[in-house]
């Protein structure tokens, strides 16, 4: 099968450390949290997390939700996309500005929560 069209992901922990997986366009954030959950990169040790379900994928500022695919992204193929990876267990509300906490991502049109 062609691969052309797969995206490649570089995942961001909280700590800074980083990891490059490539998925399908049809692999959703679940489908995503569960392959790096069953191929927890050597180096991560110290960051593992007891189930996938915990794992949340941040994009440009944003949780996605588990259902949501690559393709429903419009992440170009053949480049590097970044996101984060946390371990929550339940997606935060965002703020009035429809921002995540600094903490998590700083972003310069967010204004503090």
């Amino acid at each position: 099968s062609c691969r052309c069209r797969d995206v490649n992901l570089r995942l961001i922990l909280v700590s800074g450390k980083t990891q490059d997986f490539t998925f399908s366009p049809n692999d959703s954030a679940t489908d995503i949290a569960r392959h790096v959950f069953e191929n927890w990169p050597a180096g991560w040790e110290e960051e593992q997390v007891s189930s996938p379900s915990i794992l949340r994928l941040i994009f440009q500022g944003r949780f996605l939700h588990g259902n949501v695919t690559l393709g429903a992204l419009k992440l170009p193929p053949g480049r590097t996309t970044v996101m984060h990876l946390v371990a929550r267990e339940t997606l935060p509300e965002p703020n009035s500005h429809g921002c995540l906490s600094r903490e998590i991502y700083r972003d310069k049109n967010c204004l503090p929560v």
